[in-house]
């Protein structure tokens, strides 16, 4: 007696690869991931038409226009309560804008304000990412260094940090804060207690320098810092520029909050001047025309505004 054998199945062909995801509906493709810093490459070119934010008294700023490419530093200068800081926190994506659209480095900072994020380090912005009085200077360039491992490092080049022996971790650790503080301009030997000198005991431009590093340590393609030349001496003024040129030189894009933009940087970096006022939000220094002083009841409005977005921006 023979047996039926039964016929084989038809083998099924692979479908191709259409870029989409299984579980989305048919006819729409899956939006692609945000990128990673680490596969970013190179400053970040800055380009803003119109944006503006508005808070709960109003409005922060209006009609920003910012063009600015890899390499550069942007300045952006006004007088005290015109929506310098909310500028600078929403061109890193901290801040929503309201109008407006802008591009950094290429992502759209409405759709991609993660992603840019992930990409752009805030260097010094009071209220926001203040350092710790009490800790040393030891302890932030440790503490930043751990964080970037385990929270800033793509997952492959975290895979294979976790395989190394604890030495070669401590080594690894060692030369990348080692670089920041080289291009901050930083150098340890030369504080009180070296790298045991608690950050209340730094100068004012020390404590920017060590900001810088700590923002450099995560290799990021643009850095911000805010009040850049406040309770700076002429010559104090000159030299926190400089450092900036430099981060700039290297490459990466800076915006800086300043109360009076330089005439020019070292090293024919290029720079952006981008004046802030009550009226129009924000021009090019090219643009901005001569006005009076503000009044004060228009100064202090402003400046609840602006308090009441800081208060926002640091509770999230």
């Amino acid at each position: 007696m023979t047996r039926h054998q039964p016929e084989p199945e038809p083998q099924r062909q692979p479908e191709p690869d259409t870029g989409r995801d299984p579980a989305a509906p048919a006819g729409r493709a899956a939006p692609a991931p945000d990128p990673h810093p680490a596969e970013l490459a190179g400053g970040a070119a800055v380009e803003a038409e119109g944006i503006g934010l508005k808070g709960p008294r109003g409005w922060v700023f209006r009609e920003v226009t910012v063009e600015a490419a890899p390499g550069s530093v942007v300045a952006l200068t006004g007088a005290s309560g015109t929506g310098r800081t909310c500028l600078l926190l929403a061109l890193t994506g901290r801040m929503k804008l309201t109008e407006g659209e802008a591009r950094i480095g290429g992502l759209r900072l409405r759709k991609q304000a993660a992603a840019i994020r992930r990409t752009a380090a805030l260097a010094h912005v009071p209220g926001v990412d203040d350092l710790e009085p009490s800790l040393t200077v030891g302890e932030h360039l440790r503490e930043r260094v751990l964080l970037q491992r385990r929270y800033g490092t793509a997952p492959l080049a975290a895979l294979k940090a976790a395989l190394r022996s604890p030495r070669q971790r401590r080594a690894d650790a060692r030369r990348v804060h080692d670089e920041a503080l080289a291009a901050a301009g930083l150098d340890l030997a030369t504080l009180p207690k070296a790298p045991r000198t608690a950050v209340r005991d730094l100068e004012r431009l020390e404590r920017l320098r060590l900001c810088v590093a700590l923002a450099l340590i995560g290799r990021p393609r643009l850095i911000a810092v805010d009040d850049v030349d406040l309770k700076l001496s002429a010559p104090l003024r000159e030299e926190a520029w400089a450092l900036l040129a430099s981060v700039a030189a290297s490459g990466v894009t800076v915006l800086a909050v300043c109360g009076e933009a330089p005439a020019g940087l070292p090293g024919d970096v290029p720079l952006v001047v981008v004046v802030t006022d009550r009226a129009t939000g924000a021009r090019t220094a090219e643009d901005a025309p001569a006005e009076p002083a503000p009044k004060a009841d228009d100064t202090d409005e402003t400046e609840k505004e602006t308090a009441d977005a800081l208060a926002e921006t640091g509770r999230a």
